[in-house]
């Protein structure tokens, strides 16, 4: 009996080269990317009384706190940006970075029963947390919006935005890669060393504390300034601000120097990520 050809519809087959992101794969698997990110969503607040407003408690708690402690208490300048407006601001242009740089970070370890079963792209994995923390970001942007109007129209608060916040969509893709980036180098390393993940849950707590957040660039003393240019976060936040509020000032070169390390981090965390998404299953 001869056997009949078979023309198969889908091939799998292993990577051979050490960068083939294969960015078509990827679009075709762009349904699954907006399963995760439901799924994710409906997990996180299906059983919460107060649901997505989380994403606006979480921060305004944060501000609350940093306004009674470093502002009232340590009387630390904001560069004449109330005190709500500018932790509240600094809080949710941190956070966004903070939990996509985790979730990136844990995307092995979290994940490795569901990549054990069924192929599909690792990275739309990270990419669906990228995107559900967008989402969360658009939600406090428009709590900050209104907080902006009730400075402005009601407590006549001489305070707006500079006519470069049309970039806004494009700072966001910078802090995306940098968190990103590093996140992907972070979780093919911790896929074999474990203990690591407790030294960045720890650093990352410091690591807020060493970026403009609670205070602004301006007031950094000159001998440690340098640090800030070390701290690649530290020129988006304050970025921010300026786009938000036409107050402070970032060099340029810190911009570039920021800018420059993301996409390297970026770059390098596919590269890393790509080559150790192929024998992770033997190491979780």
């Amino acid at each position: 009996m001869e056997k009949e050809n078979i023309l198969w519809t889908t091939i799998i087959s292993p990577k051979s080269k050490f960068l083939n992101l294969n960015i078509k794969e990827l679009l075709k698997y762009r349904d699954l990317v907006f399963l995760f990110v439901k799924r994710d969503f409906v997990i996180q607040y299906k059983q919460t009384i107060l649901g997505p407003l989380w994403y606006i408690i979480q921060p305004l708690i944060s501000t609350l706190l940093f306004t009674f402690v470093f502002g009232n208490l340590a009387k630390l300048s904001t560069d004449n940006i109330p005190y709500v407006l500018f932790y509240y601001s600094g809080t949710m242009a941190w956070s966004f970075f903070e939990k996509i740089f985790k979730d990136a970070s844990d995307t092995f370890v979290v994940n490795a029963d569901l990549f054990n079963k069924v192929y599909f792209p690792r990275l739309t994995v990270p990419i669906s947390k990228v995107f559900i923390n967008f989402l969360s970001f658009l939600i406090q942007l428009l709590f900050l919006v209104l907080l902006y109007l009730y400075y402005v129209l009601y407590l006549n608060q001489q305070i707006k935005p500079s006519i470069f916040i049309i970039f806004l969509p494009l700072l966001l893709i910078w802090l995306c890669a940098l968190a990103l980036g590093l996140g992907l180098i972070i979780t093919s390393i911790t896929t074999k060393y474990r203990d690591l993940k407790q030294l960045i849950s720890f650093g990352i707590n410091l690591w807020m504390y060493a970026t403009p957040i609670v205070y602004p660039l301006s007031q950094v003393p000159f001998q440690y300034k340098y640090l800030y240019y070390i701290n690649p976060v530290s020129a988006p936040i304050e970025l921010f601000r300026v786009l938000l509020f036409q107050k402070g000032f970032v060099p340029f070169n810190m911009i570039i120097t920021s800018i420059t390390f993301s996409i390297l981090s970026l770059f390098i965390g596919l590269l890393i990520f790509n080559h150790n998404e192929r024998n992770f299953i033997d190491l979780v």
